[in-house]
């Protein structure tokens, strides 16, 4: 089959997708990838039929990396400001892609293509949905950390607090889809679901990429949901070499600290660099800073032989051989250190990544530090206390064992097959 898969977002969002791609291309099928075409030197030498899709993300622009990143109103810029102001024009990518040169036979589409679903309808192509995290289905009886009010998740367990939470959000979001109710308007289409919650889940297939050591089905998650396990892929273009000078300083010593902040917050790091590599001078310990590429990342104090500072490096080569990883709570960083069976040590920003923090916590396997308190001597502190117990690491390789039972790609891939081969509203 012809499948166009289709997301806008960070290099969490798009892995699991190239990773699907992949199976799916072994498979004998005909993947199609419409992305922002950031991510077109990426997909190009996989083989892989790659499709631009607008808006294009700049990732020189901080500024707006740290509008989106911000606890209060992130999500908000994030749709409001980047996304939605040229939803027409990612409609028109997404409709090119999915009927140029051929029409596609299923489409696989994540839950920032807010035109994805509306090219389903208008084209009658079945698709099938991804989310990431069990933070997307807002479940009221699993309700998620709201970065906005995260107080309110130390209630959530209160009689009825969940589905209260779940109004607040539909309150506070209630006037951002209008840009989605005037294109459906201007082709003729009825307002439809609640973009924002309903509407971007397939009623066909819903996959959520994520293990159950994250989250489990809920009563009020969306029908045809299958939970798959994570989806691993990190490689750069194909390459998943570590850097030669980090096998070297890896080969040369015992495991290190591994600090890192993710592929888009890394974009906004702040001083957590300056005041990880503090942090780990304090505790005597090997350390790693992944940077990123920007020079402002690198810190100022003059580092010791302990400190190995690298741009970039494959989590699923690095992370196992880490003793802690410190990191921002976003999914995919996270997957990689139950993959590998680490401990951790999160900094959440925004969006999913408090959610995903505290269900870490609550599995005993990580401690949280918000980032007003990322200080060196706090860091090190929480830090010497994680590597002193071995109940943490011990709680990491366990999860470690529930994860790798799992097989999302595989999962993933047979239910696509399935829904291609039975068509939509076919139950089992």
């Amino acid at each position: 089959m012809r499948i166009v898969l289709s997301n806008i977002g960070t290099f969490g969002d798009i892995n699991p997708l190239i990773a699907i791609a992949l199976e799916l291309k072994r498979r004998g099928h005909s993947p199609v990838m419409a992305l922002p075409n950031l991510y077109r030197r990426k997909i190009e030498p996989l083989g892989i039929e790659f499709h631009a899709l607008r808006p294009d993300i700049d990732p020189s622009n901080t500024l707006l990396i740290q509008m989106i990143y911000d606890v209060k109103k992130g999500t908000e810029t994030g749709l409001r400001e980047f996304l939605f102001p040229v939803l027409r024009q990612t409609y028109d990518d997404l409709l090119d892609a999915a009927t140029r040169p051929a029409r596609a036979d299923l489409l696989l589409l994540g839950e920032l293509n807010y035109a994805g679903p509306i090219v389903a309808e208008v084209t009658g192509i079945p698709w099938a949905s991804y989310v990431l995290a069990p933070f997307s289905f807002f479940s009221a009886y699993d309700p998620p950390v709201l970065p906005p009010y995260p107080r309110l998740s130390r209630a959530d367990k209160a009689p009825g607090m969940g589905g209260a939470m779940r109004r607040l959000a539909r309150f506070v979001t209630r006037k951002w889809p209008e840009p989605i109710y005037e294109l459906r308007r201007e082709l003729g289409l009825p307002m439809g679901k609640n973009p924002i919650f309903e509407a971007k889940h397939s009623p066909h297939l819903v996959l959520a990429l994520f293990s159950r050591v994250l989250g489990v089905e809920q009563k009020d998650w969306p029908e045809h949901t299958l939970i798959t396990g994570f989806c691993f892929y990190d490689a750069d273009a194909g390459n998943a070499a570590l850097p030669s000078q980090l096998e070297t300083f890896l080969n040369a010593g015992e495991p290190p600290a591994v600090f890192t902040l993710g592929s888009a917050a890394v974009m906004a790091a702040g001083d957590f660099y300056e005041q990880s590599a503090r942090a780990a001078i304090k505790l005597g310990v090997r350390a790693v800073l992944l940077i990123g590429d920007d020079p402002r990342n690198r810190p100022e104090i003059s580092l010791p032989e302990l400190i190995c500072v690298a741009e970039y490096a494959p989590y699923s080569r690095l992370f196992p051989r880490a003793s802690l990883v410190v990191h921002q709570g976003g999914v995919g960083t996270t997957a990689q250190c139950l993959r590998a069976g680490r401990p951790m040590l999160i900094m959440p920003y925004s969006h999913d990544q408090p959610d995903n923090a505290r269900r870490m916590r609550r599995l005993g396997v990580a401690r949280v530090v918000q980032r007003s308190d990322f200080k060196a001597w706090r860091v090190a502190r929480k830090a010497r206390e994680m590597l002193s117990e071995p109940e943490y690491d011990e709680r990491a390789r366990a999860a470690a064992e529930e994860v790798a039972r799992e097989n999302g790609v595989m999962t993933a891939c047979d239910a696509l097959e399935k829904l291609e081969r039975q068509g939509p509203g076919i139950r089992d």
